[in-house]
């Protein structure tokens, strides 16, 4: 042994050294590993084991104002593959072809792809992939999401609006409010188990998604199937191309309903023609005609340049104008403002505006908002055409006067009618009522604006009496409404096209509001193209708006007729203005309408709304929007208030309401 060792002594220690500075440097080496370079690795092996998720935010719903959801949001998958992990071709691709009616080979080209990524699928519901979910095909991703769907299909489709594949909104609310609307994603951290399977353990750190914010809008999703409804009607009955309405709040500029047919379905936004995705009601000017010579009554009357009992010679039907021929619908010799009005004379509305002359007929028209966007938040907006007055030719004031060298909105015209309607205050129109986030809480509004006063009550008094004469004995008798005492007025316009003012191409149109010494609400109706007669705004559009008001009168409860049954008549129009040569008093009043008073909005002051005829839950909601107590008693509607209507008062004064 000894020899041996003797022997190979050299050997055994070289050995031996070779084993200690062997163990030395792996000493060394673990020491790097675990001390000095331990976290790094540490967090290397986690990278390797560990694949973070993302967990997709639910994109916010659109309601209306009653609360009514008009967007869903419902459980879609994707199917993807990464053709480099991909072992079973052919099952997967048999497997989803059975599912989807497509070939074996569409799936078969993608899945033998080059790329690291193949979308397979997308926006498949859950019955069709059926058992598809239960199985392992390694390579195949099976991606659960939600998607947008729009539960009331061609309703409201237009100011809906729609998302893509991505979630992302490419149309309407859903476009223009689209950050609002989106959340933001979170993740989830799993880990690879000894199996290979990929699995979440407790403790692993993860980020919670943000939803997205919930959106009301002003819109009544009844008011909306009425209008929508009655359009399509009537435009199939006057074979019109296409036809827009709006119903408004004219006390505080909200849009109600707004559509114009044909529509679309936006849950199949890529089987219909892109021009009926539009709003045309804000995207779309035409030439209104007569419903644009209101203009001349409201600038006589407010720059008191004319009595009202002052007569114009309409010339029997005929006149010449410059160099263009004028003719009335009738012939009509002296007629009084209120007269030209209700009758449409062009020859006097002519004349009416040559009293006036273009500043004050232009500025008038400036004020009421044409030739300018309203501030509607949708976007597309036009701003219309009004031409300045250094552009005018020598028949332009006449012309415009009439309705004709004037491009207008749809919303523009509601929104001046408005103005009319609620004492002279033009408001933006609005149709976002509140943005909510999830839990609730209002992270925008939009509240009742006035752009400016465009003209006093006492002058807008006269001028909706003239509305209603239109209705009454005018050319709007068939849109009256028994009871509920409409004003409103008829329009009927040539189109222009290639240059001249066509002779069987026409625009239909009528905007009306009710009560009329305390309008409730506000429609416009125009129909564009109808076959005759129906191209006579008297036959093509007043009856529709009549059939959509009946509709709304008949559902909705809080819509109440006059307080009183006072009226005009004909005769009263004719004995004061005509016979006794009656000069009507013009009550000037820079008082707000309640739910715009200014020393409301800026004080701890509140005018008193007249709440008589008004239903309980309308009256307490007046009351609160103004910061008043109401306290009822009884049942029914309003009968008296103790509060005089029109006074002012301290807000927290508690308003005692007797009701029928």
């Amino acid at each position: 042994m000894t020899k041996t060792y003797l022997r190979y002594r050299r050997r055994i220690t070289i050995l031996a050294c070779f084993v200690i500075i062997s163990w030395m440097g792996l000493c060394v080496r673990l020491f790097q590993i675990q001390v000095l370079h331990g976290s790094q690795y540490q967090k290397a092996v986690e990278k390797q084991a560990q694949k973070k998720q993302k967990i997709p935010a639910t994109r916010g719903n659109i309601f209306d104002r009653k609360s009514r959801a008009l967007t869903r949001n419902i459980i879609h998958y994707t199917l993807s593959v990464n053709p480099k992990e991909v072992i079973d071709k052919i099952s997967i691709a048999r497997e989803i072809s059975k599912r989807t009616g497509k070939s074996e080979k569409h799936y078969l080209k993608k899945i033998n792809s080059n790329s690291k990524f193949e979308y397979l699928e997308r926006n498949l519901q859950r019955e069709t992939l059926g058992s598809l979910l239960t199985k392992n095909f390694k390579g195949l991703n099976i991606e659960r999401e939600y998607r947008r769907y729009y539960p009331h299909d061609e309703i409201a489709a237009q100011i809906l609006g729609y998302t893509n594949l991505d979630d992302k909104g490419i149309s309407g609310i859903e476009k223009d409010f689209n950050d609002y609307l989106t959340g933001k994603s979170g993740w989830i951290s799993k880990t690879k188990g000894w199996s290979g399977k990929i699995q979440h353990k407790s403790g692993m750190p993860f980020q919670e998604p943000i939803n997205g914010n919930n959106i009301q809008l002003t819109i009544n999703l009844d008011y909306q199937t009425i209008l929508e409804q009655e359009l399509l009607k009537r435009q199939k009955i006057t074979s019109a191309i296409s036809a827009t309405g709006i119903i408004m709040d004219p006390e505080t500029g909200e849009i109600l309903a707004i559509a114009t047919t044909p529509g679309f379905n936006n849950n199949k936004f890529n089987s219909t023609n892109q021009s009926s995705h539009r709003i045309r009601a804000i995207t779309d000017q035409f030439e209104p005609g007569s419903t644009y010579k209101v203009i001349s009554a409201v600038s006589a009357i407010h720059n008191e340049r004319i009595s009202l009992d002052n007569e114009f010679n309409c010339e029997n039907g005929t006149y010449e104008y410059y160099t263009i021929n004028i003719n009335d619908h009738e012939p009509h010799g002296m007629l009084t403002i209120p007269q030209i009005i209700y009758y449409s004379s062009n020859i006097g509305t002519i004349k009416i505006a040559e009293e006036i002359g273009p500043n004050i007929f232009y500025s008038i028209s400036r004020d009421l908002g044409f030739g300018q966007k309203t501030g509607i938040s949708l976007d597309g907006e036009v701003t219309g055409r009004l031409k300045p007055i250094k552009d005018w030719s020598a028949v332009s004031l006449g012309e415009i006067a009439m309705g004709h060298e004037v491009g207008v909105t749809a919303i523009q015209l509601a929104s001046a009618y408005s103005a009319i309607a609620n004492g002279g205050y033009l408001l933006k129109p609005r149709i976002i009522k509140q943005v909510m986030n999830s839990d609730g809480n209002i992270v925008y509004s939009e509240k009742s604006t006035v752009i400016r006063q465009v003209a006093d009550e006492g002058t807008m008094k006269e001028v909706r009496k003239m509305l209603r004469g239109v209705i009454i004995d005018g050319t709007g008798k068939n849109a009256d409404i028994q009871g509920f005492q409409v004003a409103g007025k008829t329009g009927t316009a040539q189109k222009w096209n290639n240059g001249k003012y066509s002779n069987d191409q026409f625009i239909s149109n009528f905007i009306g509001f009710f009560p009329y010494e305390n309008p409730q609400l506000l429609a416009f109706v125009m129909l564009d193209e109808p076959k005759q007669p129906y191209h006579w705004g008297a036959e093509g559009a007043a009856p529709a708006f009549r059939n959509i008001m009946i509709r709304i009168i008949n559902m909705d409860d809080n819509i109440t007729p006059p307080i009183t049954d006072n009226d005009i008549s004909i005769s009263e129009f004719k004995d004061n203005y005509l016979v006794e040569n009656y000069i009507a008093p013009v009550e000037h009043s820079n008082k707000l309408p309640p739910t715009l008073s200014s020393i409301a909005e800026y004080s701890n002051k509140a005018y008193v709304p007249d709440l008589r005829g008004l239903s309980m839950r309308k009256a307490m909601n007046t009351l609160g929007n103004l910061g008043l107590k109401p306290k009822v008693r009884g049942s029914g509607k309003v009968l008296s208030q103790n509060l005089m209507p029109g006074s002012l008062v301290n807000k927290g004064t508690i308003c005692v309401v007797e009701l029928q």
